[in-house]
C-alpha cells in the first residue's frame, strides 16, 4: 500500500531550515544530497550558482513519516503557499503507473515515470486541481 509524505520546496535555505527541523525533532536524516553530487544527465551539469544547493534531503520523523525537501534550481524559484509536494511512495511499479496515470489525469506532467539515478521509478505532475504530486518506488524494497 502507498504511503504518503509532504515534500517542501526551499529558494536556497533548504539545509538551515531541515538543520532546525532535526535540532528539534532530533534523529537523523537518510538522504542528504546537493546538485554538484548528481550526475550529468544528458550531457548537463547542474548550474554553478546551484551547486551548493540540496537536491533531496529525506528526514524521518516519527513513525513512518519522512518530511524530504530541497531547493528549486535552474534559475526557478518557489513560491510559498505552492512550495510543497505531496509524495507518495509505492511498492510496486505497477502500482505507481496506476497512481501516477490516475492522479495526473487532467493535469501536466512535469516529469514522466521513469527509473532515475538514485536507485527508483519516479515521475512529477501537477494535478488539475494545482496541486504537486511526485510518485517514487524504491528498488532496493523489492531485495
Amino acid at each position: 500500500m502507498a504511503t504518503i509524505n509532504t515534500y517542501l520546496t526551499f529558494n536556497g535555505d533548504c539545509e538551515a531550515a531541515f538543520n532546525f527541523y532535526k535540532s528539534v525533532f532530533g534523529g537523523e536524516f537518510t538522504f542528504f544530497g546537493k546538485f554538484k553530487d548528481m550526475p550529468a544527465m544528458g550531457g548537463t551539469t547542474c548550474a554553478a550558482a546551484d551547486s551548493e544547493k540540496i537536491m533531496h534531503v529525506s528526514f524521518p520523523i516519527g513513525r513512518g513519516s519522512v518530511l524530504m525537501g530541497s531547493d528549486s534550481g535552474d534559475g526557478r524559484k518557489a513560491n510559498f503557499g505552492n512550495n510543497f509536494a505531496i509524495s507518495i511512495s509505492t511498492d510496486s511499479e505497477a502500482e505507481a503507473d496506476k497512481m501516477f496515470k490516475g492522479l495526473s489525469s487532467g493535469g501536466q506532467v512535469i516529469m514522466p515515470m521513469a527509473k532515475a539515478f538514485w536507485g527508483a521509478y519516479f515521475g512529477m505532475f501537477t494535478d488539475k486541481f494545482g496541486i504537486n504530486w511526485m510518485v517514487n518506488f524504491d528498488y532496493k524494497q523489492a531485495s
